[in-house]
C-alpha cells in the first residue's frame, strides 16, 4: 500500500503532540516509541488509560461501545492536553479510530498531530496471531476494521502503511511535522 500524506504540513514552532493513531496491530507502540526517542520527548501508550472494566471486556473479547470508551478518552485527552498546556512534545499511541474521538482529543490541542498506521487486514491478522501477552484478541479485529474512520483531509495528518522500516517512518514523520529531530531545549 502507497503511503500518501493527508492534511496540511504542521508550520507551528510549537513542540508537536502526536497522536500514533491505528487498529491494534499496527504498530503504534513500535512507531510512537522510536518517534519519541527521535524528538526527545515523552511517550505514552495510550492502553494504560484504559479502566479495569474495559481491558476485561476487551480480553473476553466483547468489543467497547462509544460509551465504554468516553472516560479512556478523557485521560488520552488530559495527557494531550498537558503537554500542549506545557509547551512539551509528546507521542501518545491511541487508536483514535472515529472522527470523533480524534475530534474530542484536538478540543484540548488544535494543532494536535495523528500520524494513521494502516497496513492492511491481512498484516494486521497475521500480527496479532503472533503478539502475546495483550489483552485486545485478533477476534476483535473485525470490530475496529468496522469502526474505523480513516483521517478526512481535513484532518492534520499523515498516513503510513506500518510496513515501512522504523527509522525511515520516523524520518517521514518528522519531516512532516517540520521540525527538526530532537525537540528537546
Amino acid at each position: 500500500m502507497a503511503a500518501d500524506d493527508d492534511g496540511d504540513r504542521l508550520r507551528s514552532a510549537r513542540r508537536p503532540v502526536v497522536v500514533v493513531m491505528g487498529i491494534s496491530g499496527s504498530g503504534k507502540t513500535t512507531i510512537g516509541r522510536a518517534l519519541a526517542r527521535r524528538l526527545g520527548c515523552a511517550f505514552q501508550e495510550g492502553d494504560t488509560f484504559h479502566p479495569p472494566a474495559n481491558v476485561e471486556k476487551m480480553r473476553s473479547g466483547i468489543p467497547l461501545t462509544d460509551a465504554d470508551r468516553a472516560p479512556w478518552l478523557d485521560k488520552v485527552a488530559a495527557w494531550i492536553a498537558a503537554r500542549a498546556a506545557a509547551d512539551e512534545a509528546g507521542v501518545i499511541a491511541c487508536s483514535a479510530l472515529k472522527r470523533t474521538y480524534r475530534d474530542r482529543l484536538r478540543a484540548v490541542d488544535a494543532e494536535l498531530a495523528f500520524v494513521f498506521l494502516d497496513p492492511g487486514e491481512a498484516v494486521l491478522r497475521e500480527r496479532l496471531a503472533r503478539r502475546i501477552g495483550h489483552f485486545m484478541p485478533a477476534s476483535l479485529l473485525t470490530s475496529q476494521l468496522e469502526a474505523l474512520e480513516a483521517p478526512a483531509p481535513s484532518e492534520r495528518s499523515i498516513r503510513l502503511s506500518g510496513e515501512e522500516d522504523i527509522e525511515a517512518a520516523c524520518d517521514r514523520i518528522i519531516a512532516w511535522l517540520n521540525v527538526t529531530a530532537t525537540c528537546a531545549s
